[in-house]
């Protein structure tokens, strides 16, 4: 039995995980809490793309918090 490999790539970025997956989605998730967002997947897409789709979450859940 061999090993199975999880995650083709892993990135750190702006206290985040990007986990590449098998089928090149990528799994987005804090490093430690508290969790500011949500762990979320992406649809398939690039890195480029990946960081983009968090820094507009990221934007979206500060401007909530300040809205407050």
């Amino acid at each position: 039995m061999g090993l199975q490999k999880t995650h083709d790539f892993v990135i750190r970025y702006r206290g985040f995980l990007l986990l590449e997956q098998p089928n090149q989605t990528w799994l987005v998730r804090p490093e430690r809490s508290p969790m500011v967002l949500l762990p979320f997947r992406t649809k398939k897409c690039s890195l480029i793309q990946v960081k983009a789709i968090l820094d507009e979450k990221l934007a979206k859940t500060i401007n909530s918090i300040q809205a407050a």
